[in-house]
C-alpha cells in the first residue's frame, strides 16, 4: 500500500534557512509546511550580508527596498592603538545589504508564504520521527506526516541534539555583548552611512563590530575570546572597551541605545550528522561560527539551497528515503564551513589581520584572495590564500578529526 504524506517536506524553523528552503521547493510544485515556534517580526542579532548570497536572493524573488536596507560597499578592518587600517570593498556584481534581522527575517519567511509554502508560526515541534517509510512531527497542536524533514532550526539543533552530534568549537569567541543605537547624528558617523561599511575594530580581547542601519541606526557589538581572571562579562566589560575607542565614541555621541546591552555565548560547534535517512540539516542547525566575517546568514542561505535542490531531484525521484542523499555535497559543505573556520582561527591566532590584512596592500593577488572569501566566493576554485588555509596544518588535523568522527 502507498504510504499517504500530509506534506513532501517539513521544515523546522523559520529563519533564513527554513524560509530560503521552503521557497526553492515550493517553487518546484512541492507541498512543503514551515513550522516555526515564535512569531515575526522578532529580534535577531546579525545584520550583515555577504555578497555571494545574492544569487540566491534573487533565486527567490526577494526584492531590496532602498528605504529599509542599506547597501554595503564594503569592510574596514581597523586597529586604533597602532592605527592601521584596511579596507575591502565589495564593488563586484552582486551587491550586499546591511539589514535589520527582524525586518528581513520578516520578509523571508512572508515571501515563503506568498510562494504557496504552509507557515505555522508560534507551534512548538516536540517529537520527530525518521524511518524508512515517512517523517512524523509531533507539535503542541497537531501531528503531521511527509517524506522529509529539514532541519533549519538554528542554534537550537533539534536533530543535532537528538542524535547528540554536536561538538563545540573551543577556540574562537566566547560570548559576545551588543546593542542597537538609533538617533546617530555626529559627524563623525556620516561616513558609515555614506559607504555602507561594517567595521571591525581590533580590540587586546577580540574585536568589535559596528554595522550601519537605514534611519542613522548602528549596531555594536564586542566579540570577546580572550577572557582573564576576574573578567566582568557583562555591560560594564561593554562599557570599558567602548570608552576606551576614539571612532565609537566619537560616532555614537548623542546617540540613543535601543535597549541594554545584551549577551550571547557558546556559539561555535559543528554538527557531525548533518544529514540522515530522510533528514538534512542546514543554516546553523549544521554548524555555527564566531560571526567576525559575517557568515551566518551567508551559510544559512547556501547550505538551505544545496539541500532543496538535491532534495527537489530526489523527490522528483521517488528516492528521498536514501540515507546518501546529501553525500554528494559533503565535500562543498566542508569546502565552504572549513574555509570559513581556518579564517575566523588565523584571525585569532595567527595574527592574521596585523600580519597579512595591513599588508595586504602590498600585493593586489593577496588582497583580492581575502576579499573572495570576505565576499563568500569560496568555491571558484582559484584562491590561492584560501588554497593555503586547507592546506595548512591546521587543516590536515581538522581534516582527520572529521574523518575519524564520520
Amino acid at each position: 500500500m502507498t504510504a499517504k504524506f500530509d506534506y513532501d517536506v517539513i521544515i523546522v524553523g523559520g529563519g533564513p534557512a527554513g524560509s530560503t528552503a521552503s521557497t526553492l521547493l515550493a517553487q518546484k510544485g512541492h507541498k512543503v509546511l514551515l513550522i516555526d515556534r515564535d512569531l515575526h517580526p522578532r529580534f535577531h542579532i546579525g545584520e550583515s550580508m555577504l555578497p555571494m548570497s545574492e544569487p540566491v536572493f534573487k533565486r527567490l524573488g526577494i526584492h531590496w527596498d532602498a528605504q529599509e536596507y542599506l547597501a554595503k560597499n564594503g569592510a574596514e578592518f581597523i586597529d586604533e592603538v597602532s592605527g592601521s587600517s584596511i579596507r575591502f570593498p565589495f564593488a563586484g556584481q552582486h551587491q550586499p545589504y546591511q539589514v535589520e534581522r527582524a525586518k528581513f527575517d520578516h520578509m523571508m519567511i512572508s515571501n515563503a508564504e506568498k510562494h504557496g509554502v504552509s507557515v505555522h508560526q508560534q507551534e512548538v515541534v516536540k517529537d520527530v520521527n525518521c524511518d524508512k517509510e515517512k517523517v512524523t512531527v509531533r507539535t503542541d497542536q497537531s501531528t503531521y506526516s511527509a517524506k522529509y524533514l529539514i532541519d533549519a532550526s538554528g542554534r537550537s539543533t533539534l536533530m543535532g541534539r537528538r542524535n547528540n552530534s554536536i561538538r563545540r568549537i573551543e577556540n574562537l569567541g566566547k560570548f559576545s555583548l551588543y546593542t542597537h543605537y538609533k538617533e546617530v547624528n555626529a559627524e563623525a558617523a556620516d561616513m558609515l552611512f555614506e559607504t555602507g561599511d561594517v567595521k571591525i575594530i581590533i580590540v587586546d580581547i577580540g574585536w568589535f563590530w559596528v554595522i550601519p542601519m537605514s534611519g542613522r541606526r548602528l549596531s555594536v557589538g564586542l566579540v570577546v575570546q580572550k577572557e582573564t581572571e576576574g573578567q566582568a562579562r557583562g555591560p560594564s566589560l561593554f562599557e570599558r572597551y567602548f570608552e576606551a575607542s576614539p571612532l565609537l565614541t566619537a560616532a555614537l555621541q548623542g546617540a540613543e541605545r535601543e535597549f541594554g546591552i545584551r549577551a550571547e555565548a557558546d556559539f561555535s560547534f559543528t554538527n557531525e550528522a548533518r544529514h540522515g535517512l530522510r533528514y538534512a540539516c542546514c543554516g546553523d542547525s549544521a554548524g555555527f561560527l564566531d560571526p567576525v566575517f559575517s557568515s551566518g546568514v551567508f551559510l544559512a542561505v547556501k547550505t538551505a539551497e544545496a539541500v532543496a535542490d538535491r532534495l527537489h531531484i530526489a523527490l522528483v525521484d521517488g528516492c528521498e528515503a536514501e540515507v546518501g542523499l546529501h553525500s554528494a555535497g559533503d565535500d562543498d559543505y566542508l569546502i565552504g564551513f572549513n574555509s570559513m573556520r581556518l579564517f575566523v582561527e588565523r584571525f585569532y591566532h595567527a595574527g592574521l589581520v596585523r600580519n597579512l590584512f595591513f599588508v595586504a596592500e602590498r600585493s593586489k593577488e593577496l588582497k583580492e584572495d581575502i576579499l573572495g572569501l570576505l565576499a563568500g566566493d569560496l568555491w571558484t576554485g582559484t584562491n590561492d590564500f584560501q588554497h593555503k588555509l586547507l592546506r595548512s596544518r591546521q587543516a590536515r588535523q581538522l581534516m582527520i578529526k572529521q574523518s575519524k568522527e564520520s
